[in-house]
């Protein structure tokens, strides 16, 4: 991609950044509002040397990046939140086999079939606990097609730099919502680009879960001549099963503290107008842009109001709730999802405003909830 100043909708975005940042293999099935990535790849991927492939459902997609990941190519797929329960027993075996991947979601209702086309926030608990087990995952939730954009890169870099499936979060609103942005040149991005560490040692010296002080293990491609041995069961350091409560102590601990001793380098959030603030709205993604607005008019009136915005949802960034002794009111759209971590983390009050899903709240709505919290 030529760069340049573009009018493209999230979804166009989410697929030019991850060709942007050196995807290469798309496996994926059409869902609303996800579809538009996957036409997006199966256009562009070709013109750089990729591939693209329809598989017959998303269970059979992540299967397909999973096995692409292992031979050195960065792989994605996009779905939304019914692909996404059903591609949750892989997302584990991601996991526990330290593949980088990248998962897209574009929230819509839900639950079940919900509204296909319009806007939830309803999976931003199925990012971090959809699959069984205690695990840590990356997941991080843009506001704007620029952020999209930009976003993608990172959550490639993350998944690359900490050998685990990031899951990128959209909503029906950004998915399909079309505005301006500015793609730089390619070589100021590939200054940006992460790959996955290669090992040091030749065959034979190397165990491919052994991992270096940042506790991330160096990951061969098949076809390296490494002796590859990925399965989901609980392992030691060869890739061979190691069924001892020893063993599973080890790894699972490891797997966890790859992503919570880096928290504080993997954490994005937006802090507005928060200094002074009495009181912080906590908002994320297309539901957030309404919530600046209210913020700006509830200055207006003279209400110290400011915006938390989580761009990283998953590792949680509790420690920027914490730092703020003032009460805070969640605006989201599902009935509570974000408010149980805000609420756990909150030295004061702290009050949901929740939406079903179908629509985010206006301004209006937003600084009627402020209103009423302060009074």
């Amino acid at each position: 991609m030529n760069a340049g100043r573009y009018f493209w909708s999230g979804d166009i975005a989410a697929a030019e950044g991850a060709i942007a940042a050196g995807c290469r293999f798309y496996a994926g099935y059409p869902i609303t509002p996800s579809s538009e990535i996957a036409e997006r790849m199966a256009l562009r991927l070709p013109q750089v040397g990729g591939r693209f492939i329809e598989m017959e459902d998303e269970i059979g997609s992540i299967a397909a990046i999973i096995g692409a990941s292992w031979t050195g190519v960065k792989a994605m797929t996009a779905t939304a939140g019914p692909g996404i329960s059903l591609m949750n027993e892989n997302i584990g075996l991601a996991v526990m086999t330290e593949v980088p991947i990248v998962i897209v979601n574009a929230m819509r209702g839900a639950p079940s079939t919900g509204l296909p086309t319009l806007i939830g926030q309803g999976d931003i608990m199925q990012a971090k606990w959809g699959s069984h087990g205690s695990y840590e995952i990356i997941s991080i939730y843009p506001s704007n097609v620029q952020e999209t954009f930009d976003l993608m890169i990172d959550a490639f870099n993350y998944a690359e730099r900490y050998r685990v499936p990031v899951i990128f979060l959209l909503d029906a609103l950004l998915a399909h919502m079309y505005e301006k942005l500015d793609v730089p040149p390619q070589e100021e991005i590939d200054k940006r680009v992460i790959n996955r560490k290669k090992p040091t040692k030749p065959p034979g010296e190397t165990l491919i879960y052994q991992p270096d002080e940042d506790l991330v293990p160096p990951m061969p491609a098949v076809g390296e001549g490494y002796k590859i041995h990925a399965t989901g069961l609980t392992h030691n350091e060869k890739g061979h099963p190691e069924l001892t409560v020893d063993a599973q102590e080890k790894l699972v601990k490891r797997l966890n503290d790859k992503i919570r001793k880096h928290a504080r380098e993997i954490w994005k959030v937006e802090e507005y107008l928060t200094d002074d603030a009495k009181l912080i709205v906590f908002a994320a993604g297309s539901e957030a842009r309404a919530v600046r607005t209210a913020v700006d008019m509830a200055r207006k009136e003279g209400l110290k109001v400011g915006l938390m915005r989580p761009i990283t949802v998953w590792p949680f960034p509790h420690e920027y709730v914490e730092k703020y002794a003032v009460d805070y009111l969640v605006s989201e759209i599902n009935y509570g999802q974000m408010y149980h971590m805000v609420r756990e983390y909150a030295s004061g009050r702290v009050e949901l405003f929740p939406g079903m899903g179908g629509e985010i709240h206006t301004p209006q709505q937003v600084l009627r909830a402020i209103r009423r919290m302060i009074e």
